[in-house]
């Protein structure tokens, strides 16, 4: 007989109750306020998350950190995450973050990108587990006691196959007050490539006492959500490079996980119209620049999921302006690929 099937909310992180499982990852490039907010306006988002946040530029007022922290009231719940090591100022950010309106602070203990890891952040704290866990208490007595601001913390499994230290990192880091832990499933040394370990990410869940764990890695669709959740235990999921394709998928994990009703995607000429959306968002927060810069690059995700578009995207690709970027999706709006119905992920 199948086990019975769970029906999850979102989990609450220290004394933030999230109204959705399903939340959104800080991708280094992605995750300005345009896209949250284009993720949010599609429905679902338990939370969502700043990209990788440097504590000597938060402190310094750098114009690149400022724009990357940049947040407004549609902007919430929100997460900022900070990177660094136990020799930087993580816990004067913590405190950065909080006043300029995050509800959640991060460490970032799992980007295997080398201009992070080679600053002995991100994934090379996986590499010192008691500078780590130090690192994480002074940051947890800088906000916590004070503001109420629970701590998290973003881990991968380890940095290589000889060094397994999620599960007993974990647990360290929930004794000295870390309220929440998400695991990407992976090593540092696989980065992006091979499938994600389901069981690494259990050994997690079942070394902390209490703590919600989230489950990070190959989410591409509610069904993934579904079958993490089920083999590891996990509380919540976090969506990173499936949000790219589908910004609406937080809605179809939610419905799925809390009422058990799979939603569809939206049809091609609503797609269409969450790409425009974007630009609108890109030009209301940002500027021109922005919207040729982003998406350039956004299309390709998004084509992923709207069948043969290679002339969608070579338009975009080579406009020049945003105005050449909404005729061509003007143009297309209507226009139904005959390979739409068979999407691949």
């Amino acid at each position: 007989m199948a086990p019975p099937e769970r029906h999850l909310e979102g989990p609450c992180i220290g004394g933030v109750q999230l109204h959705s499982p399903a939340l959104l990852a800080p991708m280094a490039g992605h995750c300005d306020l345009p896209f949250r907010r284009l993720c949010r306006e599609q429905g679902g988002v338990g939370l969502a998350s700043t990209d990788l946040l440097n504590s000597h530029s938060l402190l310094r007022g750098s114009p690149r950190a400022l724009a990357l922290a940049e947040t407004c009231e549609e902007d919430r719940p929100l997460c900022m995450q900070i990177y660094g090591n136990e020799q930087d100022p993580l816990p004067d950010a913590a405190r950065w973050a909080v006043d300029h309106g995050a509800l959640i602070v991060d460490i970032n203990m799992g980007c295997p990108v080398d201009k992070v890891a080679k600053k002995n952040g991100g994934s090379l704290l996986l590499c010192d587990p008691d500078s780590t866990v130090r690192l994480a208490a002074r940051i947890v007595e800088a906000v916590t006691p004070t503001t109420g601001t629970p701590v998290t913390a973003k881990i991968r499994l380890g940095w290589d196959d000889r060094q397994l230290v999620a599960a007993e990192l974990a647990s360290r880091l929930e004794d000295v007050g870390i309220a929440a832990i998400t695991v990407h499933g992976r090593t540092t040394e696989m980065r992006f490539k091979g499938s994600v370990r389901l069981d690494g990410i259990a050994e997690v869940k079942a070394a902390v006492d209490s703590i919600p764990v989230i489950g990070n890695g190959d989410i591409n669709c509610a069904m993934d959500a579904r079958r993490m959740i089920d083999a590891t235990g996990c509380d919540a999921v976090m969506v990173g490079r499936g949000a790219l394709r589908r910004p609406w998928i937080f809605q179809q994990i939610q419905s799925l996980l809390t009422h058990g009703v799979e939603a569809p995607d939206p049809p091609f000429a609503s797609r269409i119209d969450c790409i425009e959306r974007h630009l609108d968002l890109i030009l209301e927060h940002q500027n021109e620049h922005m919207v040729l810069h982003r998406l350039r690059s956004a299309i390709s995700w998004y084509g992923k999921t709207m069948g043969h578009v290679k002339p969608l995207k070579e338009r975009v690709r080579t406009a020049r302006c945003s105005s050449e970027i909404r005729q061509a999706l003007h143009d297309w709006r209507s226009h139904v690929p005959s390979e739409a119905a068979a999407i691949s992920i």
